[in-house]
């Protein structure tokens, strides 16, 4: 537009208020994360998948059952007709462009029957992708389990154990809002046209497509095989820095102290390495020393060579640990991330559908000025 905005603001729009939420704060001051009012960090060890989620949604929709877990259960099973239209060239596309392509033939919505549809089609779709794309046949959800543990099911062909399941119910519940962030904001702007949820949910996933958000936890697996053992860590980490690397798992656009959510999945990870004797990974206690060594070491170095400059653990860098101790292949960490991020996005989506208001800024035209046509 030729007339500029009235405040000119970052082109990241870093520090500037675009919507009023009850949803969730996050204080990167002071490290701090809450849902509802809720710290993460106890809803992730107190709270399952089910009773976070009820907690976002409850408001925006009328005739809120008391316990979602049974309405779940039933939209898994709903979700899973459309695995009919998943064939084995579908499967082997990136796993993001595979669920995201399932959740496209969704019909489009505002109620609470389109919500939970869309809220359990990451969890039905994600493992039905990664067993045809290894040649196996995709297995149906079972809607009297929980939500994680049908998920491990659905993807492993085999019963998770109580403590698989609930760690995977930590990380869904830990992950499930976290502010405007990009893909936040993206359903937020299509739910402002007044667009459904299923095109609020598609435009959240599309965002996490990209690399600067929700795709590190794959490369800290990486990060993590590289180094190899304990007394490498010193070595590898001084040469990437030295080359400009970016050291996954650390640092953070909001946080300038420590990600509360990093505490809880490592909380997490220690339980299921205490409570498992038949994990799908039997590697995860020394798993889980060998992350914290480097995370040691990581933070030691970051402080030495970058001593104004506040980076410290992120979310990505445990939840890489805790979902390859499911025995989660990488490919699959975003869409595992959109499984509980869904229900963020859908009541940001209600929320700003309730507001009224069309998001409309403005751009400031900075290319050459009228031409005489030739």
């Amino acid at each position: 537009m030729s007339q500029g905005p009235s405040v000119a603001v970052p082109e990241s729009l870093e520090g500037v208020v675009a919507a009023h939420t009850v949803l969730s704060d996050v204080d990167g001051l002071a490290g701090r994360l809450t849902i509802r009012g809720y710290a993460v960090e106890d809803l992730a060890h107190r709270a399952g998948f089910e009773d976070v989620a009820h907690l976002l949604l409850d408001g925006f929709f009328d005739a809120m059952p008391s316990d979602l877990a049974p309405a779940l259960g039933a939209a898994r099973v709903r979700a899973f007709a459309e695995i009919a239209a998943l064939d084995e060239g579908l499967a082997r596309r990136d796993p993001v462009e595979a669920v995201r392509a399932l959740i496209a033939r969704l019909p489009d919505g505002d109620g609470l029957d389109t919500a939970l549809v869309l809220i359990a089609a990451p969890a039905v779709f994600t493992p039905a992708v990664l067993r045809v794309a290894a040649g196996q046949s995709p297995v149906a959800p079972d809607p009297a389990l929980s939500h994680a543990a049908d998920v491990l099911a659905m993807t492993r062909g085999v019963p998770a154990t109580d403590g698989e399941a609930r760690a995977l119910d930590a990380y869904l519940v830990t992950v499930c809002d976290h502010g405007l962030n990009a893909s936040t904001f993206a359903a937020r702007v299509v739910a402002s046209t007044r667009a459904g949820l299923t095109s609020a949910v598609l435009a959240g996933l599309s965002a996490l497509k990209g690399p600067l958000h929700g795709g590190a936890p794959g490369p800290v697996i990486e990060m993590l095989d590289a180094i190899g053992t304990p007394d490498n860590a010193q070595a590898w980490i001084l040469a990437a820095l030295a080359r400009g690397d970016r050291l996954m798992g650390f640092g953070h656009r909001i946080y300038r102290v420590r990600d509360p959510r990093a505490d809880a999945l490592k909380a997490a990870i220690r339980q299921l390495a205490q409570s498992q004797t038949n994990l799908a990974s039997t590697t995860v206690p020394g798993r889980l020393a060998f992350a914290e060594a480097v995370e040691q070491a990581a933070l030691r170095i970051l402080r030495d060579h970058k001593p104004g400059r506040p980076l410290d653990t992120n979310v990505e860098f445990y939840t890489a640990v805790l979902l390859e101790a499911l025995g989660l292949p990488p490919a699959s960490f975003t869409c595992v991330f959109a499984m509980g991020r869904t229900a963020g996005w859908i009541a940001h989506a209600r929320e700003q559908l309730a507001t009224g208001k069309l998001v409309r800024p403005q751009s400031v035209y900075v290319g050459p000025r009228t031409k005489a046509a030739a």
